[in-house]
């Protein structure tokens, strides 16, 4: 089968598959978006939050009114970033090829370049994922870090505002540091700190950095290591939640100080709509590579902050 590489199959790629390509930079996040809610076709900005009234059944009263009803307003606002990236399309082909080989599959009915942008907007979504929640928005700045404001941003940004604290039910400074002595203890209490209603959910998450969970992992080990119904010391789910919260460690928590207690819809992803401003091009400038330029619309933002979905756990800094 002859594979073509030229430069105007790549250029009729980027456009007939454009939409398809730019959703595809979720793959790339796929680590996070199993335990977050991807909210496609924000346009810079979108209102999220929660309406509640507190309205309620009582004694039988035809004169009785309620009026009152609480808007608690958030925006998920996405950002517009572009990158141009030069790639020899030989090389990913051969990396490509060599994959599928080792797999026993094959391009089958998929066009080689398209595979070959796919792969090539699936690398750039990893810098995304890892800026997940360590983003801090630069106007100014040159990397994924720069291009929004991650969920720990957002986070301490409540926090200095008086949104985010302890006699609003939705924070907790934890007062130890968490070792492999204490990880169980000091998770757990977080689960118990937490609003009833964060507890009566059939699933929670609890984001924490990969140290945090070895260290859980070890202090189970070392706690329950010889009862006989501990047949592994792998641990998915916090002990005394009921199977309720479940832990998940991510690359993109790595030297974070803070713990997210809170479920997944409540975690919002906002990309664009692979349209309108969302930008993919194909050109050649020089002998040999390909440049690829491309602009995306992205950001991330809690639904609610309120203490009946989220809890905040600052870690202890200090000895």
């Amino acid at each position: 089968m002859a594979i073509n590489l030229t430069p105007e199959a790549f250029a009729k790629s980027a456009v007939q598959f454009r939409k398809e390509l730019i959703m595809m930079l979720t793959i790339g996040l796929q680590s996070s978006l199993q335990h977050m809610t991807l909210r496609p076709g924000v346009q810079y900005k979108q209102a999220v939050g929660e309406i509640a009234g507190n309205a309620q059944f009582g004694p039988y009263d035809p004169t009785r009114k309620n009026t009152t009803t609480d808007i608690k307003a958030r925006e998920l606002e996405v950002y517009l970033g572009s990158v141009i990236k030069e790639f020899d399309p030989n090389t990913v082909y051969q990396s490509i090829l060599g994959s599928l080989m080792l797999n026993g599959d094959a391009l089958k009915n998929v066009p080689i370049t398209k595979a070959i942008l796919a792969a090539e907007m699936k690398s750039l979504s990893a810098k995304l994922n890892a800026a997940l929640f360590p983003a801090v928005r630069n106007a100014n700045g040159t990397t994924s870090n720069d291009l929004f404001n991650g969920f720990d941003t957002i986070a301490q940004t409540e926090i200095t505002a008086g949104n985010i604290a302890a006699n609003k039910g939705n924070f907790l400074q934890l007062t130890e540091a968490i070792t492999t002595s204490n990880a169980v203890d000091v998770l757990k209490s977080i689960w118990n700190g937490s609003s009833d209603e964060i507890q009566e959910f059939e699933s929670v998450k609890l984001f924490l950095p990969r140290a945090i969970y070895n260290a859980y992992n070890e202090d189970y080990k070392a706690t329950t290591g010889a009862t006989p119904y501990n047949k592994e010391f792998k641990k998915t789910f916090l002990e005394g939640s009921d199977d309720r919260c479940e832990l998940v460690p991510l690359a993109s928590k790595k030297n974070s100080q803070f713990i997210q207690m809170t479920t997944k819809d409540n975690m919002l992803v906002g990309t664009g709509n692979g349209n309108d401003l969302e930008t993919l091009n194909v050109d050649r400038f020089a002998p040999f590579t390909l440049t690829l330029s491309s602009a995306i619309l992205f950001g991330c933002q809690f639904e609610t902050i309120s203490k009946e979905k989220l809890m905040i756990a600052k870690l202890h800094q200090g000895s």
